[in-house]
């Protein structure tokens, strides 16, 4: 691989030994090469005024300029390359991570704790590290080619005709800074439980519900156990735990939460594929699945089984997406009633939520809402 081909990686940390570990990862990879290394956020601004960097690591906690401060100054002067923040597991440090990735950070990777030695921590980081690096660094290229040219997508199924019950949204790569966008906009009152697997461990779900459900219309909280899935509630599957849905105790009861820790699926707990297939039995063809941005094909299989028992699929289209790999699958399997880029997600929501449980008239005054 000549120079020129390979992505080039700005690490900003103020620690000389993390600095030198994500050093080693970095080119331990043919395909990365290191654009430099900085201190501080300041710092770091002031390489990229002279350098160019295809992505840049940054930590969340440092002095002079933070990880935040820092992501929001790349925003302000239009720098638009991925970035990676790498958090400590600390309550403060997932905060300002969950922040971060509201606020336009592509993913984040967790700083090396309790290994033996330099050895283990380098490769612990590289397994996680690597693949997010290849997959951001790979999707800018594809991304910019999307915006410019649609892609070419498999037949869509035909139009759905089923009253929907519930909204079950799989997302991951991409997804806080996706989901900041998307459920802002579901209006008070919206007809229906909202269901999302957001691939995170468990401390960063639960301050995600929480900041989001100051930013929402409607209540938003971490899944627990034995919950009821009431209309106009949005739950948020509890890291580390799968979450389904279970047939009602008596009819006309909503659909209880069932949390369990089964093994990973796609790597994954929470798993999107688990919490589609559990909608798939519970409601039917009742089941309005959404696939946004994310790495891999978590969802695919679930997706199929909506599809299967007459449920709807949307999935996010690539030019808006942090990374295709999840709606792309769906996409290219032909299993989307509908690709569509972020902003006009909601508004199919309200559409096909509406057109089942209220009049028409009602269905446009919510649509304007968020158009």
């Amino acid at each position: 691989m000549t120079a020129a081909s390979r992505a080039r990686v700005l690490v900003v940390d103020d620690s000389a030994v993390m600095r030198s570990l994500l050093r080693s990862v970095i080119l331990s990879d043919p395909g990365l090469e290191m654009a430099g290394t900085a201190a501080d956020g300041q710092s770091a601004l002031a390489f990229l005024r002279l350098e160019r960097a295809d992505l840049v690591l940054l930590d969340v906690e440092m002095p002079v300029m933070d990880g935040l401060a820092t992501l929001r100054e790349l925003r302000a002067r239009r720098y638009t390359m991925p970035v990676i923040m790498c958090s400590s597991l600390t309550r403060h440090g997932a905060r300002v991570t969950i922040e971060a990735l509201a606020g336009g950070a592509s993913d984040y990777v967790a700083k090396p704790a309790g290994q033996s030695g330099r050895e283990a921590a380098t490769r612990a980081l590289a397994q996680e590290l690597l693949p997010k690096i290849r997959a951001l660094t790979a999707h800018s290229e594809a991304r910019h080619a999307a915006a410019v040219e649609p892609c070419t997508v498999l037949p869509m199924p035909p139009p759905l005709s089923a009253r929907p019950q519930v909204v079950a949204i799989g997302v991951s790569t991409g997804g806080p800074a996706a989901l900041d966008v998307l459920l802002p906009q579901l209006p008070a009152g919206f007809p229906l439980p909202v269901l999302i697997v957001q691939h995170m461990p468990e401390m960063f779900t639960r301050l995600l519900a929480e900041r989001l459900g100051r930013r929402c219309a409607l209540r938003v909280c971490e899944a627990a156990e034995g919950a009821q899935a009431t209309a106009g509630s949005v739950y948020i599957a509890r890291g580390n735990w799968h979450m389904e849905a279970m047939a009602a105790a008596r009819p006309g009861a909503p659909a209880a939460l069932h949390l369990t820790q089964n093994p990973p699926e796609n790597h994954c707990r929470p798993a999107v594929d688990t919490l589609f297939r559990s909608t798939a039995r519970v409601y039917g063809a009742g089941v309005l699945a959404v696939v946004l941005t994310g790495m891999g094909c978590d969802g695919l299989a679930g997706a199929r089984a909506i599809r299967e028992q007459g449920g709807t699929v949307l999935a996010q289209d690539q030019a808006t997406s942090t990374v295709w790999g999840m709606p792309g699958a769906v996409t290219q399997a032909g299993l989307a009633y509908k690709v569509l880029p972020l902003a006009a997600i909601v508004p199919e929501i309200l559409r096909v939520a509406g057109r089942a449980s209220a009049p028409a008239a009602e269905v446009r005054n919510l649509a304007r809402m968020v158009i």
